[in-house]
């Protein structure tokens, strides 16, 4: 899945122009295939959630909550070009808040009305507004640097999973996640850092432009060890939505994975750190 996302963008970006630093390419808009992905997660994503919920007696009002999270998760594309006041946009989330709790009212009555709306609240925030960090870096930051944060942070899983079943005895979050060990929060910091350095030399290699370059070796493995572990906490917390829920998986729709949940935790919850991250380091940068 980690890497269809990046084909993904990376076709994404060769549209685009800015894949290879094509002249005028900040002038376009940029992550029209990301902003579509994005949208169409929410879906799926959405829908797992309000099943999880429906397990503890709340029913989330999806469909205003889902069309408030695609207004989140693609804010930023669409400021591009519209740039539409930022008042604007929360008129437009407070809107169909407004509409959650009246599509709640007329399914439920009163019945349920802090849980249910509670509930809807949550996933908007969860899948909205994380995701939006997503479609931030990219803008913001390019192309490079959003499949970077993805893939440190998935292969940090794959690292915890691989570690931890090699040579795992010391649990690290037992009540929430019994088969996550400290020895495999080393494996993800590994590949993490690992996957990190790589990218860090695979800009300069892949770019055609000298001004294109993710970042300096030394921030790379403060990235690779700062989002190893923030990936980590990330499946953490949907471990505990699924435990509250007494669910393994948040659903069996990618066959080896679980469900969508299971994939896009880490990612969704490394977004906004990411975002912070290279906010700081290039405001720092010589």
């Amino acid at each position: 899945m980690t890497v269809l996302f990046s084909v993904l963008v990376i076709v994404d970006g060769w549209m685009d122009g800015s894949l290879g630093g094509i002249e005028g390419a900040q002038k376009r808009v940029q992550g029209t295939l990301l902003c579509c992905m994005l949208c169409l997660v929410q879906i799926p994503a959405h829908l797992e959630l309000a099943g999880l919920a429906h397990l503890k007696g709340i029913k989330t009002p999806v469909a205003a909550a889902l069309i408030a999270s695609m207004v989140l998760a693609s804010g930023s594309y669409w400021q591009q070009f519209l740039h539409l006041p930022h008042a604007l946009l929360l008129a437009i989330l407070a809107i169909c808040f407004l509409a959650m709790v009246a599509q709640n009212y007329l399914k439920n009555g009163l019945e349920g009305m802090l849980a249910n709306c509670g509930g809807g609240a949550l996933s908007i925030l969860y899948l909205g507004l994380l995701a939006s960090f997503l479609m931030s870096i990219r803008i913001d930051f390019g192309l490079w640097p959003l499949v970077m944060t993805v893939f440190v942070v998935k292969s940090a899983d794959i690292g915890a999973y691989t570690m931890g079943r090699a040579c795992g005895r010391h649990k690290f979050a037992p009540r929430i996640s019994p088969g996550k060990t400290w020895e495999g929060m080393l494996g993800a910091v590994l590949f993490g850092v690992i996957v990190s350095l790589i990218f860090a030399d695979l800009g300069e290699v892949m770019a055609w432009q000298a001004a294109i370059k993710v970042m300096a070796w030394q921030a790379a493995v403060m990235f690779g060890i700062c989002f190893a572990f923030i990936g980590q906490m990330g499946d953490l917390l949907e471990s505990m939505m699924k435990r509250d829920a007494q669910l393994k998986d948040s659903s069996s729709r990618v066959p080896g994975f679980g469900g969508v949940l299971d994939i896009v935790d880490s990612p969704l919850v490394s977004a906004p750190f990411a975002y912070c991250f290279l906010s700081l380091s290039s405001s720092l940068a010589p």
